[in-house]
Order: structure tokens, then sequence, then C-alpha cells
């Protein structure tokens, strides 16, 4: 007999509201959804689907108006700032679309800026071999593609060995060649490291690569699609 999943999230209700004017925006309806360790999930909804707003609530940048979000035994939903900040720290990767990365630093030191405040990182080189880029580790940002760029940016997330990697469009400021290789790197990062990936993305081409295929729209769950036949990157049909 298989023994049940443990999720790593669970959200009951979730709900997130934002007063605008005379009137309230309603981001999150009533989401309930369980993410579990190892998979390979892509949030997809148009703009204004609410998927941004589900994806900083996961990684502890944003708080609900109601509803609750288990991270394993923590309660996310009645966390205070403080305790936000080290689930943050501790146990979330973050990827967004433009890299942030420190221009007087080289990729290595880049990435050394978060392993040196985690708990349990790995050495920064390390990340950066993850991510194809060992012999870029002393060139500074400008010395690099965007691609590249872009990767640097994911080994620095990786680099502190969290438990989720959450990633907002990825590739949305890359050409298609570009943003295959990037995706490439993320899902070498679930195979060897065994992450739980969460990839938003308006990009329906993208949801190939992934476990599971969670739609959105209006704030709400449109549907959930499992995939048993996940693509590489380089085979999508963009």
């Amino acid at each position: 007999m298989s023994v049940p999943r443990r999720p790593l999230f669970e959200a009951k209700q979730l709900s997130k509201s934002y007063p605008m004017g005379d009137s309230v925006v309603h981001a999150l309806r009533g989401i309930d959804l369980q993410l579990f360790e190892g998979e390979f999930v892509v949030i997809l909804g148009a703009s204004g689907s609410g998927k941004s707003t589900l994806l900083n609530i996961l990684g502890g940048l944003d708080t609900p108006t109601a509803g609750t979000l288990v991270f394993r035994d923590q309660d996310l939903s009645a966390c205070d700032e403080h305790a936000l900040t080290e689930y943050r720290r501790e146990h979330v990767g973050f990827v967004f679309q433009f890299y942030n990365l420190i221009s007087g630093l080289t990729s290595l030191d880049n990435v050394r800026l978060v392993t040196e405040i985690a708990n349990a990182p790995m050495e920064p080189i390390d990340a950066l071999r993850l991510v194809g880029l060992e012999n870029r580790a002393t060139h500074y940002p400008a010395q690099l593609s965007g691609g590249e760029q872009q990767r640097v940016a994911i080994a620095r997330a990786i680099g502190k060995n969290p438990a989720v990697l959450l990633c907002d469009e990825p590739t949305g400021a890359l050409d298609v060649k570009t943003g295959a290789i990037v995706l490439d790197a993320i899902a070498r990062i679930h195979r060897e490291l065994g992450t739980l990936v969460v990839i938003i993305t308006h990009n329906a081409a993208i949801a190939n690569m992934a476990n599971r295929v969670i739609r959105l729209s209006d704030g709400q769950i449109a549907r959930i699609d499992e995939n048993l036949n996940p693509q590489p990157a380089s085979s999508l049909q963009w």
C-alpha cells in the first residue's frame, strides 16, 4: 500500500482583496490547493487572473485577507513580519522576470550574498555549476548576456537549498532560445535537488514541462491538469 504524500503547502479558502477607491478588487477568491515536495508546477493565467498574488502569498511576500496557508506545520497566514522574513530566508528561493543582480559584484559574490545568511547552504560555486555557469564565476553582470544573468539569479535563489523555488515569468525578458536555456536550468535543479518548483506564466507552452498545471481565472482555480509526460524545454513549441 502506498503512503499518501504529505503536502508541502496547503491552502484552504485563500482569498486576497485590495481596496481601490470606493470599490474592492478581489485578486484571489477562495483558493483550495495542495503543493507537494518534488513537484514541478506551472500556474497559468492571463494578466489579472491572480497568479502573481498567489505566488507572493506562497513566498511570504504578502498575506491573505482570508483563509489559511500552511507550510509544513507553520501557518503562514497567522505569521507576523518577523516570522515571514525567517520563512523567506530559510525556505524560499525567488526568481523574477528581471534579474536584480548587484552590478558591482561577480557572479560568485552575487550568489554568496544569499548563502552567507542561510542555515544550510550549498557552496556558491556548486550553485553556479548547477546552472552551467561555473566558468562565469568571476564575471560581473555587465559582462554576461541576459540569459546568463538570469541563470546567476537562479543560482542565487537555490544557493540556500530552499524547499521551494518560486519563479515569476522567469523567461519574460528573454528570447525563445535563451528562455529555453533558462528553463532547462530550472528543470535540472528540480531533477537533481528535488526542489518544489512553481512557475507562474502566461505562456502556455511552458506548461508542457510541468507535472501539474494550475489554471487561474478571475482569482479562482479554473482547472488543474496532471501531466504524465513532462517535456524538456528544448522540445517546446513556443
